[in-house]
């Protein structure tokens, strides 16, 4: 049986008949499952990804921006957790709790990556870095969702929601639903746990050929993070939010373990600000951190990559001493959601498509599956990030590293973004919470435990404590449970805990 007319004439007018060429030898579900996934490429669009791909893996690098006028986030644009006033961020905060208390807040997660770098084969949210809960981070972001409808019901005496959108990817799609479904969807309301398919595009050759994973299968790879926007117009999402009442959305990368869901003093300042669109930023490190940095170029917002930023440029420093080229992108927005339609409608097109060379499996002539040692593919992808220039009013929200960054990214075997540095992350920040409320800590053997305030980034706590975001979503109401209380390392303080110290 020859393949369809319609098919076969569409690929040859994309320049990609060859992926029908091991046809004669494909079993009849092969064939479905192949016509199907050939069904969603158009072939104009077909044609021109695969042009698209060839040409830009051609293309050099980023060039160096000199000649581009390039400046930091101004001064009324930039709040910071450490350097804006006590009162502007407690009426930061105020503001965020009262917008999420009216069901005006969402948050929304990205989750289209595997753990491959992780060396697992399963989604990065099922990942438990060895904490002594065993908790994922699926779980530690539905639990702080949870715990935050709770503060800002309890804050205006009424029930609200704040739905979780997941985009996720033909990779994680299953995997999640089905982990979601059997942990119960970690007592929040399923009709409130949103998960929706970002779009896949075929890897391309050197040459410009879509490439063949298996006989009758194009290997396929999600569109990046900045698929959203198109993703959220195919899966309907921004009329779901439209129809909820959804006005401010936070959205955030999966693999960041202390993330701050729906944080109300950055919703809070993005509101007052009148802002339609919002980036947190970490403070770099040191001048040549390998960061992406958020500032205008030519007048206009946008991430610019480490490598476009000249040394001389990296190393300027203003009045205070502190880098001038500072605000680290750690993928963690702020939209309006007539921003998100704005960009959806109009300006999706026009997000620039990056490129990633990537070693691609593929099955050769002879239909032999071949693992290469080399790249020899090109994907790519649209970055989240990439709408700010589309910003009417942006504004920039300085958070600090050591209380709200610290991403999963690879195995142990790496130095950095490792479960170990995010484990060691999370306890510490959760040992500095319990000092703060008064806590002791007490070894195996009833022994006090010396404090340790100032901690390494590559030290762990002196003491280990868990602190459940079902307690505590940033440290509040702590000393309720464990001013002047001693507690023998490690320990866990959850929901049940929080009971048993009321009743002692």
């Amino acid at each position: 049986m020859a393949p369809p007319e319609e098919t076969r004439a569409r690929l040859e007018l994309a320049g990609q008949s060859h992926l029908l060429r091991f046809w004669a030898e494909l079993a009849p579900g092969e064939r479905e499952a192949l016509l199907a996934a050939l069904a969603l490429l158009e072939a104009r669009e077909l044609g021109e990804h695969c042009r698209r791909a060839a040409a830009g893996a051609r293309e050099p690098g980023p060039p160096e921006r000199s000649g581009r006028r390039l400046e930091p986030v101004p001064a009324e644009f930039l709040g910071s957790v450490s350097r804006s006033e006590p009162a502007a961020l407690a009426q930061w905060g105020a503001e965020g709790f009262h917008q999420i208390s009216q069901n005006k807040v969402a948050v929304l997660l990205l989750a289209g990556g595997q753990g491959t770098r992780l060396g697992v084969t399963y989604p990065k949210g099922m990942y438990s870095v060895g904490l002594p809960s065993g908790k994922t981070l699926y779980q530690i972001q539905a639990e702080r969702i949870r715990k935050l409808e709770q503060l800002a019901g309890k804050k205006y005496s009424t029930t609200c929601t704040i739905p979780w959108y997941i985009m996720t990817s033909e990779f994680t799609l299953g995997p999640t639903e089905k982990f979601f479904i059997e942990h119960d969807y970690f007592n929040l309301a399923k009709t409130n746990v949103i998960m929706f398919e970002q779009r896949m595009l075929p890897a391309v050759t050197f040459d410009g050929k879509a490439i063949l994973e298996q006989k009758g299968k194009v290997a396929m790879a999600p569109d990046g993070n900045g698929g959203l926007y198109r993703a959220l117009v195919d899966n309907k999402i921004l009329d779901d939010m439209k129809r909820r009442g959804i006005q401010y959305i936070h959205v955030y990368c999966v693999d960041n373990i202390l993330v701050k869901m729906a944080d109300p003093v950055f919703i809070g300042f993005c509101v007052s600000k009148g802002a339609d669109c919002g980036a947190k930023v970490v403070e770099k490190a040191y001048p040549t951190e390998p960061v992406g940095v958020v500032c205008r170029v030519d007048g206009v917002y946008q991430v610019v990559e480490y490598s476009e930023i000249s040394l001389e440029t990296a190393q300027m420093r203003s009045p205070d001493g502190r880098l001038m080229y500072s605000a680290g992108n750690i993928c963690n927005h702020f939209f309006t959601l007539g921003f998100l339609q704005t960009v959806a409608q109009k300006f999706e097109p026009q997000l620039k498509q990056h490129v990633a060379i990537k070693k691609v499996p593929y099955v050769d002539e002879e239909g032999n599956l071949v693992k290469p040692l080399k790249p020899n593919g090109i994907k790519l992808e649209k970055f989240v990030f990439d709408v700010f220039q589309f910003s009417k009013n942006f504004v920039a929200f300085e958070v600090l590293r050591e209380e709200e960054f610290s991403p999963l990214k690879n195995a142990d075997t790496a130095d950095t973004d490792t479960p170990t540095t995010a484990r060691r992350s999370l306890l510490s920040q959760h040992y500095r919470w319990a000092l703060k409320a008064g806590a002791r800590f007490l070894d195996e053997n009833g022994s006090r435990i010396p404090e340790k305030l100032n901690l390494s980034g590559t030290e762990d706590p002196p003491a280990v404590c868990e602190i459940s975001p079902l307690v505590s979503y940033f440290g509040e109401g702590l000393e309720a449970h464990m001013k002047s209380k001693n507690f023998y390392s490690p320990f866990i303080l959850d929901e049940s805990k929080t009971e048993m110290l009321e009743d002692a």
